[in-house]
């Protein structure tokens, strides 16, 4: 019998890794994303080819209460009970502190804790006896973020609540984890400068960037492996090592 995963940001970066992982491994998926129809079609596409198994898509921002409606909803109206739930999507602001607005900072917050809370409030009643719940943290969220002081301490947030939801999640018979990955070679990586790529590289003791194929089979381990609960599992090369 087939398994069930919603994956939020499950059509690009570490949530399009992590949905070819699970897919390979026979998941059918619900793969959330923001906006961009074209490639949310590519992947959906490219899977249901490439691993025979369903992927459904679903419209629905982080940013956008309304989502956790949208979200809810398609899982009622296919009587849909999910195995896996990965909270993947997020949102950064790298505007300077001296520039920062209480609506951007308060925009990271909804997105990288307010939603994920709220949403797995509403379906976990959705999830099965036994299922697993995956936040996707970040290496900035433990080391100071240079760049987005918001990311870095939203982050912090989710390390935290990974840790306190094992408490509420208990009498569901729900584990929960969170990744907290380094530096991943995703689209958005790919773009820096290289000599910013160079400096990241230089202070990581593997000296290169993470695989998303690698940080996504950590994904599946915690999905899988029954006596994981409350971890936050870092995933970063041996950063700072230096």
């Amino acid at each position: 019998m087939s398994k069930l995963a919603l994956i939020t940001g499950g059509t690009k970066g570490i949530g399009k890794a992590v949905a070819c992982c699970l897919a390979e491994a026979g998941y059918d998926l619900i793969l959330t994303y923001a906006s961009d129809n074209t490639v949310a079609r590519k992947v959906q596409e490219d899977l249901a080819k490439q691993t025979g198994v369903k992927v459904a898509l679903l419209q629905a921002d982080v940013a956008d209460e309304l989502s956790i409606d949208k979200i809810d909803s398609f899982l009622e109206a296919g009587g849909l009970q999910l195995d896996a739930l990965v909270l993947n999507a997020g949102l950064t602001c790298r505007d300077p502190f001296e520039e920062m607005t209480f609506e951007s900072w308060n925009r990271v917050f909804y997105a990288n804790v307010h939603f994920p809370v709220f949403l797995l409030q509403r379906i976990v009643k959705k999830i099965k006896a036994g299922g697993s719940v995956v936040f996707t943290g970040s290496l900035m969220g433990i080391e100071p973020h240079s760049v987005s002081l918001v990311y870095g301490v939203t982050k912090s947030a989710v390390h935290a609540l990974t840790r306190n939801l094992v408490k509420f999640l208990a009498p569901y018979s729900l584990r929960v984890n969170a990744v907290a990955p380094g530096f991943v070679d995703t689209e958005w990586q790919k773009n820096k400068p290289q000599e910013i790529r160079r400096n990241i590289e230089r202070k990581v003791a593997l000296g290169r960037f993470c695989e998303p194929s690698e940080v996504a089979e950590v994904y599946k381990m915690l999905i899988e492996n029954k006596y994981f609960n409350g971890e936050v599992v870092v995933v970063d090369g041996g950063y700072s090592y230096k």
